[in-house]
């Protein structure tokens, strides 16, 4: 099984890849999760792409397909993978269809998971997260017992940067604006799979494998 999931920041592409990860033996790939261990790490490629993430802005093409080609070719990636925050654009679109024929390996289906912005900001809003062991918790329904710190490692809980109001409604602007398009991509490739994201963790989940 090799497929992309596509939905807006908040719709629940790293839930439900967790779900799928859970019953099927394939790799998760997320960029978001890369990029974040590389500014946690302080590396070059984090502390450049710090600079967009914080703004809410993509991360340069560039930096994340050279990223994402050496994900693929990746020993856990042989049974198959799940693309979670990429491509996000058109151009990356077409520079994922180089890479994957380059390496002949063929997508089966990308699943758009469907969700209104108003839904993406109140759950972003109410995310947070442990800063030393990275547990996610949120304010409306999976609250730390003491408000501020970590239930599992005492660690401080925080609310990212990127999950603030301000930074999330840019995060859709630029979703809309570059991303959406890829829905019609790859609906006239014959790929795409349409999902309503506003459902719990299993009732999208039993959509997804009815599809």
């Amino acid at each position: 099984m090799r497929i992309i999931l596509l939905g807006a920041p908040g719709a629940g592409k790293g839930t439900q890849a967790d779900s799928i990860k859970s019953k099927y033996p394939i790799a998760h790939i997320s960029t978001g999760d890369i990029l974040r261990a590389n500014v946690k790490a302080g590396t070059e490629l984090g502390k450049n792409a710090k600079v967009y993430m914080d703004a809410g802005k993509l991360v340069p093409d560039e930096v994340i397909v050279g990223m994402m080609e050496k994900r693929l070719t990746e020993a856990d990636c042989k049974e198959g993978f799940m693309l979670d925050g990429f491509p996000r654009t058109i151009a990356q679109a077409e520079a994922l269809d180089k890479m994957l024929a380059k390496h002949a390996i063929k997508l089966d289906a990308v699943v758009s998971l469907e969700i209104d912005d108003d839904t993406v900001v109140s759950r972003l809003t109410s995310r947070r997260v442990c800063r030393r062991c990275g547990e996610i918790y949120n304010t409306a329904f999976k609250p730390a017992v003491k408000e501020g710190v970590c239930d599992k490692c005492g660690g401080e809980v925080i609310q990212r940067d990127d999950d603030k109001e301000s930074v999330i409604r840019n995060r859709l602007s630029v979703f809309h604006a570059q991303t959406a398009p890829l829905i019609d991509y790859y609906t006239r490739k014959g790929l795409l799979i349409t999902v309503d994201a506003t459902g719990g963790r299993d009732a999208v989940l039993k959509i997804l494998e009815k599809k």
